[in-house]
């Protein structure tokens, strides 16, 4: 059940530090892709390893590096780490059968997973609004990536293959929102620093499991790449778990669709590309989601503040 009061709830902070996870997500993205084609346990060992640095070295500068991995449910991160790092074998999985578009956007079926879960669940009331800008969203990334579908516009029947990977997909959609539950559970009693620590030596333990069936020999640049992107994979996983401190996830949820309007941003400053007609449509659909629920949260967080005024103290 999510132990969130109005009173501790801050939806509005919660959505800034899911937008900052996103967008050191997509900078964590762009680095692995700079590396090129390696085994997906290589990567995940690199993306997790080096993830704890950045924590250990925040941790150590305040004097608690000796209780970092400190706990009292290790079950309960050992959960969310073999869920989580079965959702990125997953991702990868998929990303090596589809092309490139489909992939990202059946992924993106993630955010309507996590409210469906998280109200099942955690017991989050579920208003209309939420399901609604959840699917607008969605709808928004479609019409994105409509003009390089391709499992949507064939006329002919999927390989083998391709099924496989949108199975995959689909399955890395739904293990990503179950990883987001259990750490929705676990920022109630557990530190956020602890939270990412024990995910990322998880990780680290369980991809070093593949190292027999054939890593590659990395140069130079491709161990820099692929570094960075396990220290911005830390810092965005510090960002994303205290996002869930702060509001129920079924809010934070639909903001991971921002990751979409930044690569074209990105796209646009970087390498000139301009937005054709479907980005500029669902860019706007996908902004209009977003703006929604921030308007809707702030409009419920004044309410509250009013009703608390209004309420006779006690005694």
């Amino acid at each position: 059940m999510s132990n969130l009061t109005p009173e501790n709830s801050r939806p509005l902070t919660a959505i800034s530090l899911k937008i900052i996870s996103v967008v050191i997500f997509v900078g964590m993205s762009s680095f692995i892709k700079a590396a090129g084609a390696l085994p997906a346990g290589q990567v995940v060992f690199f993306r997790s390893f080096f993830a704890m640095f950045p924590i250990l070295l925040f941790l150590g500068l305040k004097g608690r590096l000796r209780t970092a991995f400190a706990t009292e449910r290790p079950f309960g991160h050992m959960a969310r780490g073999f869920v989580g790092v079965c959702s990125m074998g997953l991702i990868f999985f998929a990303l090596a059968r589809l092309p490139l578009a489909d992939a990202i956007t059946l992924n993106y079926a993630q955010p309507l997973m996590v409210v469906v879960f998280s109200s099942l669940f955690l017991g989050e009331p579920i208003r209309m609004y939420r399901w609604g800008a959840v699917a607008i969203g969605l709808v928004g990334v479609i019409i994105i990536s409509w003009p390089e579908l391709t499992m949507l516009r064939s006329g002919g029947a999927m390989e083998d293959q391709q099924v496989m990977g949108v199975v995959a997909a689909l399955a890395g959609a739904a293990t990503s929102a179950l990883a987001a539950i259990l750490v929705r559970n676990l920022v109630g009693s557990e530190r956020t620093a602890t939270i990412v620590l024990w995910f990322s030596l998880m990780a680290s333990v369980i991809s070093l499991g593949t190292l027999p069936f054939g890593w590659e020999a990395i140069t130079a640049h491709q161990a820099m790449l692929l570094i960075a992107s396990g220290i911005c994979g830390g810092v965005a996983q510090i960002f994303m778990t205290a996002a869930y401190r702060h509001a129920e996830i079924s809010v934070v949820a639909p903001f991971e669709y921002t990751s979409i309007i930044l690569a074209i941003i990105i796209g646009y400053v970087l390498f000139g590309d301009l937005p054709g007609i479907y980005m500029l449509i669902g860019g706007t659909i996908v902004v209009a989601a977003g703006l929604f629920i921030i308007f809707r949260e702030r409009r419920l967080g004044l309410e509250r503040a009013r009703a608390v005024k209004v309420t006779p103290a006690q005694g």
